[in-house]
């Protein structure tokens, strides 16, 4: 595959997107591919170091700072990772990316959607997704998932009712080139399968129909 490929898993808290990611990293490994995994913030040893700093409940940052907090962590990603990856014709599946921020600071902290962009395409230098997964759940099914599974509530996911119902209601209005929603209330296997679908339909040559 020349040009690699720019998969991007979005959602809020608790949709599923660590899950499917594993997922779908497994069946293209049985297909042959080889995509590369990666997970914002995050990926790089200063990218990690900021999201320890984004998500530790005890650090106290305004919207604003958490945008150039996440910014930086991803344009150290982007160049050390991701377009090496893509310039190599590879898969890159990312767990978050550019509307996370829309979602979180945007949506969420009421932080200007123009100045976010502004400061992402500072970041990225423009790369953009070429396919968008978002994982559509209401806050009150991601958070019974959270609870199930006893994982502690980070920084961010301890924010109120009313910022996660921003947050997820950005997500449910995401629409552009390579946006594709998938209805996450279901089982793994379900949202896989959509997922798969979404992918065959978009590149029919790399990801076949029907392979589990």
């Amino acid at each position: 595959m020349s040009g690699g490929l720019f998969l991007v898993l979005e959602g809020p808290e608790g949709a599923g997107k660590s899950t499917l990611a594993r997922a779908l990293v497994k069946r293209m490994r049985a297909l042959g591919l080889d995509p590369v995994a990666v997970r914002e913030p995050g990926g790089t040893g200063p990218a990690e170091h900021a999201r320890a700093a984004l998500l530790d409940p005890a650090s106290e940052m305004e919207p604003q700072t958490e945008l150039l907090f996440f910014t930086a962590a991803r344009a150290h990603l982007v160049q050390s990772v991701v377009r090496p990856a893509l310039e190599g014709g590879r898969i890159v599946l990312s767990d978050r990316h550019v509307l996370s921020t829309l979602a979180y600071q945007g949506a969420g902290g009421g932080l200007d959607e123009a100045q976010i962009r502004q400061v992402n395409a500072v970041a990225t230098q423009g790369l953009e997704p070429d396919i968008t997964l978002v994982l559509d759940v209401s806050p009150a099914t991601g958070r019974s998932r959270q609870l199930r599974e006893g994982k502690a509530a980070d920084r961010i996911e301890a924010h109120d009712d009313a910022f996660h119902d921003r947050v997820a209601a950005a997500y449910r209005r995401a629409a552009g080139p390579g946006i594709h929603h998938i209805d996450a209330s279901g089982s793994p296997d379900e949202v896989l399968d959509q997922a798969w679908r979404v992918l065959h339909q978009e590149r029919p040559d790399t990801f076949p129909a029907g392979r589990r």
